[in-house]
């Protein structure tokens, strides 16, 4: 069995996801694909995490993909996370992932329209709902959700939010069915209201906005090809790390290992996973590299088990929650946090010893980064503040 340690890991993590300068992407959508897709929970996340793997990225140039040439997709998808996909994945994540999600979203919001008195037939009311709204976005191209709400007295419809705690409040069901249509593939946010960091979207058909991303797929097929996709980009990995970043069950984590005939491999220790004939080793950069990563970045959340890149820092760089902040990462592993003050500074924290080069290096990349965001402020964005932020804003 071929066995593979944490130094190893470490080269492949810098190599394939394009944090070593010497193998950055050559645009937007390759970095897209070399960590499978792109976080996008937080809009911002999306833009710095391309541009900083990006040779001489720019926001307008991740703007582009978005919006005009359309070859990445927004869609909710695993772990009922949004994440921004290169269009010929978009299927497969709405096949193989989205479908847990969105059958999830359609039993609570039928649970919260019982609970709520609306109706008395929760199934045949959010079907005749849910018609309703598809069409109204497809004839409008693009729709927010307050203007949807307007359309039908049925859609501005409020339910009721965790009913008889101390955190009880009302949603209007239009709402929460853009959650369940966006993970049903029937709709798609696409340019937001405001600027790059917005996330007041409006929505589209997917089929309106990218026809090509909605070729038919078995749920098989779909499952095989995105842990082909992430075994390639995070590959050796556990059954565990794939199903926590897939949100699967076992069995269909397994059947997708084997679907695409996954090779055990030996972590120090634990039972892991790589693609038939990715057992050669790959030589370490020749060059020492610094790359700053913006919170809930997809090197960051891509594995259950962090050890071999995160040392012992997850308690100050995670909210409580384990959503990761901005983290400092040297040659393949996170060494530090960063943080966006008021005043515009990129402010940096490492935690361990890197050298005199690396840190003055930190230094510059934090000013390149503070140049980057001007005017535009980044705040914490479904999640929490981490420990080094709250230490580093203050």
């Amino acid at each position: 069995m071929r066995s593979f340690n944490a130094a190893e890991r470490r080269t492949r993590l810098g190599r394939r996801h394009a944090l070593s300068p010497q193998h950055r992407a050559a645009d937007t959508v390759e970095a897209a694909r070399r960590v499978v897709a792109l976080h996008g929970t937080d809009p911002a996340t999306t833009f710095l995490s391309a541009v900083q793997r990006t040779t001489d990225g720019t926001i307008a140039q991740v703007e582009r993909a978005l919006y005009d040439d359309r070859s990445l997709i927004r869609v909710l998808s695993m772990r009922r996370t949004v994440f921004a996909v290169p269009t010929d994945l978009v299927s497969a994540c709405h096949a193989g992932a989205s479908d847990i999600v969105a059958r999830e979203q359609r039993r609570r919001l039928e649970k919260l329209l019982g609970e709520s008195d609306v109706t008395d037939d929760p199934v045949g009311w959010l079907r005749e709902v849910e018609a309703i709204a598809v069409a109204a976005v497809e004839a409008a191209g693009e729709i927010t959700s307050a203007e949807l709400g307007k359309l039908d007295e049925r859609l501005a419809t409020r339910v009721v939010l965790a009913a008889g705690t101390k955190y009880e409040a009302t949603q209007a069901v239009a709402s929460r069915l853009l959650t369940l249509m966006s993970a049903a593939g029937e709709i798609v946010r696409v340019r937001p209201r405001g600027g790059w960091t917005s996330t007041q979207f409006r929505w589209s058909t997917l089929h309106n906005w990218s026809p090509e991303a909605t070729a038919p797929c078995s749920v098989e097929d779909a499952a095989a090809e995105i842990a082909r996709r992430w075994l390639g980009a995070y590959g050796p990995a556990t059954e565990d790390d794939l199903a926590w970043w897939t949100g699967w069950t076992k069995a269909r984590t397994r059947a997708a290992l084997a679907a695409v005939n996954a090779v055990e491999v030996d972590l120090e220790g634990q039972i892991g996973f790589i693609l038939p004939g990715d057992d050669t080793s790959e030589p370490a950069d020749d060059e020492p590299w610094v790359t700053l990563l913006p919170a809930l970045d997809p090197s960051t959340m891509g594995w259950k088990h962090r050890d071999f890149y995160l040392d012992q820092h997850r308690d100050r760089l995670f909210d409580v929650n384990g959503n990761a902040g901005p983290t400092i990462w040297h040659d393949g592993r996170i060494v530090g946090g960063w943080a966006h003050r008021d005043d515009g500074e990129v402010a940096v924290e490492l935690l361990i010893d890197i050298g005199r080069e690396a840190a003055e290096e930190t230094d510059r990349q934090a000013a390149a980064l503070a140049e980057l965001l001007g005017d535009v402020r980044l705040k914490a964005r479904a999640r929490g503040w981490t420990p080094s932020e709250k230490h580093l804003r203050s």
